[in-house]
């Protein structure tokens, strides 16, 4: 087999690979015999058809399947013998296929690049350091008296944290519209779910009170029969109840699971809970510390094969996560090639270090990340099994697993300064929280 390799530009390469004609005939000859003896052609028994009446027949077929298995076979042994690493599968531009002659083809492709890894030990990393203080302890028990709050009836105006039960009817230039009209319909002050024109204009009213609001859609509000319009609501404002929010007590505790211990024992919970959280937070913030150091180290060109690839994922990602059927409202792949020559090239990299260093899959770590996933709570073990019976999602875990081993590597080695921080710093907790 004659084999020449050029390099075209940067990472592409081509093959130019000929199969010696006795090699393409040979095969052939042995896969007509093979289909003659169990051929069934009229006028023979099964399996005795002369050989040329068997080519007449099968030739063309038989032929299309040597070439192909003969691509397959020759180009990898073409690519092994020219020590090459082809990033994605080749594009094949058939030459020649005649009987009796050569079988020629060109091999487009690009390679994996060659990469020479910066060493570990010059990489600067800030690891995050906090504890728990006794105020974030108050500030979480606080958070999860707000999520069951008791509400009172009350007779003056409405305010923020109040809950308002409200009939509205919505009309635009005159004319009720759909959804624009409710009954009965409760929601918090202050919190968002209604538009904030439609909030502010209850604010204040009473129980009884009647009011028209006038509010302005939104050019891109979800419904486009009202997106941009200004509509006038006749709102009667049934209740004002004012938010009373549960003392820490046996019943409260029961609210969150914590059936025996009380008080105390809640406590331990969420301490347990935000330690654990404060620990996954500290474990991004490396990780990601370890990704960007890694990719700013070792610049590295990348297969535009694999950066294609890699934005058609990207897209799927968006659109399903989205919701959307509409391919028109993708984001467009030139806002989306950046992030994906940086994804792609961090994996390249991360699977050179992993190679070059060694490391393999440690079962602590499968088990560890197993553990975070399923939790210690009911179904916990139910859940667990699922996973372990699952290729695709033990595959997912595993992948983590490795993460963490690399970034413990990385840490363990780099120049590491520690940066003090706070719990709510490094979790977001309480960040986004109404004043």
């Amino acid at each position: 087999m004659q084999v020449s390799l050029t390099t075209v530009a940067g990472l592409e390469r081509r093959l130019e690979v000929a199969v010696p004609a006795a090699r393409f005939s040979a095969e052939i000859e042995t896969r007509l015999k093979s289909v003659a003896r169990t051929a069934r052609l009229k006028g023979f028994r099964p399996g005795k058809a002369p050989l040329p009446v068997v080519r007449q027949q099968f030739g063309a077929q038989v032929q299309s399947e040597v070439v192909g298995d003969l691509l397959r076979e020759t180009y990898s042994d073409a690519v092994n013998q020219q020590s090459l690493r082809p990033a994605t599968d080749p594009r094949i531009e058939l030459v020649a296929a005649d009987p009796g002659a050569d079988l020629r083809y060109v091999a487009s492709f690009e390679v994996l690049p060659e990469i020479l890894l910066a060493p570990v030990t010059d990489i600067a990393i800030e690891r995050p350091t906090a504890s728990i203080a006794e105020s974030d302890i108050a500030a979480m028990l606080e958070s999860m008296r707000r999520q069951r709050p008791d509400f009172v009836a009350v007779e003056r105006g409405a305010g923020d944290t109040d809950r308002v039960t409200v009939d509205f009817e919505g009309r635009i230039d005159g004319v009720t519209f759909q959804g624009g009209t409710g009954t009965d319909v409760p929601f918090v002050v202050g919190q968002g779910r209604m538009l904030k024109e439609f909030e502010d204009g209850v604010r204040g009213a009473k129980a009884g009170d009647s009011r028209t609001v006038t509010v302005n859609f939104p050019a891109d509000y979800g419904s486009p029969d009202v997106a941009g319009k200004t509509a006038q609501f006749a709102v009667t404002v049934k209740s004002v109840e004012e938010q009373k929010l549960p003392e820490i007590d046996e019943e409260f505790c029961l609210a969150f699971g914590v059936t025996e211990g009380g008080v105390e024992a809640l406590r331990e919970a969420v301490v347990s809970s935000m330690e654990s959280e404060l620990s996954k937070a500290i474990r991004s913030r490396l990780r990601t510390q370890v990704l960007d150091a890694l990719y700013a180290a070792n610049p590295i060109d990348v297969p535009k094969s694999m950066i294609a690839e890699q934005v058609q994922t990207m897209q799927v990602d968006f659109a399903r996560r989205m919701g959307l059927r509409d391919l028109s409202q993708l984001p467009q792949t030139d806002a989306m090639e950046e992030p994906a020559r940086r994804r792609v090239a961090t994996g390249l990299i991360v699977s050179e270090l992993l190679r070059a260093e060694n490391i393999k899959l440690d079962r602590e770590f499968v088990n560890a990340r197993l553990n975070e996933v399923t939790g210690e709570g009911p179904g916990s073990d139910d859940l667990r099994r699922q996973y372990l019976q699952s290729v695709e999602a033990m595959r997912q875990i595993e992948s983590l697993a490795l993460e963490d081993q690399l970034v413990d590597f990385v840490v363990a080695r780099a120049k590491v300064t520690d940066k003090p921080a706070t719990f709510s710093e490094l979790t977001g907790f309480g960040q986004n929280a109404p004043a």
